[in-house]
């Protein structure tokens, strides 16, 4: 029987991760692989898991502490996909993780080389690469900053997103910036939304190639510092209608249009902020990924019945306190003549310092326990 084989994609918050998993595990599910997937979060409640069920996928999710700092939980989700009968295992981390090469892949090779781990694929959203490169200004905080340069350079694939958005000689620019400043890596072009460019870089991926090549010295006071000046909010939200039934979508695109006004009279970056409504089975999801930006949503047609649940997850430069606060504010104010809120289930924290189970100092080195060293 063939080894069963990991894909990892990283990439920072709103990178559009989660779109290229569902693309990805279409079109794998389409040649006739089965397919399961790994998400990741510092608290259970993730759009995430409920978007990735929606499409049929078999989900675990490994919540309370990203990968690197509870490998032993995120092993076990590999092993119970295998279990199931995974040919290929989708996973995706805490988009404010970093130090994946030396503390996730490394071990995952030595200790598990019964599966084939692919190279490391990290998305990268055209708005962060000046950024992350230091050529324009950013209202990130630096230690957030510093977090998204050093995913970028550990990457083994980077995939410059969103080229829907950009015109040619923009694409062609910041692609040239890519490889001019992290040397060695394949940069490739992709659309997760549309689809454009993940057939050529899935058959890179198949030609193979090293795994976790570029190991970083990572700064694990600027990684802690750059993770604690986000708030992490994750709220589970029931709906009912105040009559026999009611349309939940607009109800919903309310409270982000709310939030992404609250973000901006703070004067707080947006990371991500996704918002997942079901109703009788069907899903309508809404995210934002840009304090400038506006809301995205792929179906706005209405969403009728007595009940619905809302999922919400935001990650933003703010106090989690302040955070919480601006949360329940949103969510107070959609109650009105159509909906009422009977129930809300939240959870809002600042991450912890990471400390991981592994870190390896090189490829092919032996590991160290205990973190970073």
């Amino acid at each position: 029987m063939p080894a069963a084989r990991l894909i990892l994609i990283g990439g920072f918050l709103g990178s559009g991760k989660t779109t290229l998993l569902q693309q990805l595990a279409r079109r794998l599910s389409l040649r006739g692989r089965t397919v399961g997937t790994i998400v990741n979060d510092q608290a259970p409640g993730l759009v995430d898991t409920a978007l990735l069920h929606g499409c049929g996928c078999c989900v675990k999710e490994v919540a309370g502490s990203c990968f690197c700092c509870d490998f032993r939980a995120f092993e076990e989700a590999v092993q119970s996909l295998i279990g199931l009968g995974a040919e290929i295992v989708l996973a995706e981390p805490v988009g404010s993780c970093t130090d994946l090469a030396a503390t996730i892949l490394q071990p995952l090779k030595d200790l598990r080389p019964d599966i084939e781990v692919a190279p490391f694929t990290v998305l990268v959203s055209p708005e962060h690469v000046r950024e992350a490169l230091g050529e324009s200004e950013s209202e990130m905080h630096p230690g957030t900053l510093y977090i998204l340069r050093m995913q970028i350079a550990e990457a083994d694939r980077l995939l410059l997103n969103k080229i829907d958005l950009l015109s040619a000689p923009e694409r062609a620019d910041l692609t040239g910036l890519l490889r001019g400043s992290f040397p060695g890596r394949e940069v490739g072009e992709i659309s997760a939304r549309s689809g454009d460019g993940i057939d050529v870089w899935m058959a890179d991926l198949d030609a193979g190639g090293d795994a976790g090549a570029h190991i970083v010295e990572v700064n694990y006071d600027r990684y802690a510092e750059g993770e604690a000046a986000l708030g992490w909010l994750n709220a589970i939200v029931r709906l009912e209608a105040t009559g026999p039934e009611a349309d939940f979508f607009p109800p919903a695109m309310e409270m982000m249009e709310r939030l992404h006004r609250a973000f901006r009279e703070h004067g707080a970056p947006v990371g991500h902020v996704k918002a997942l409504i079901e109703s009788g089975g069907e899903q309508r999801a809404a995210n934002l990924t840009d304090l400038d930006g506006g809301i995205v949503t792929m179906d706005q047609t209405p969403l009728r019945g007595a009940r619905a649940t809302l999922i919400l997850n935001a990650r933003v430069q703010m106090p989690a306190g302040i955070l919480e606060t601006v949360a329940r504010s949103a969510i107070h104010g959609i109650c009105g003549r159509a909906v009422r809120t009977p129930a809300t289930e939240f959870r809002c924290l600042t991450p912890a310092r990471p400390e991981p189970t592994y870190r390896y100092r090189a490829p092919g080195s032996s590991g160290c326990a205990g973190g970073p060293q």
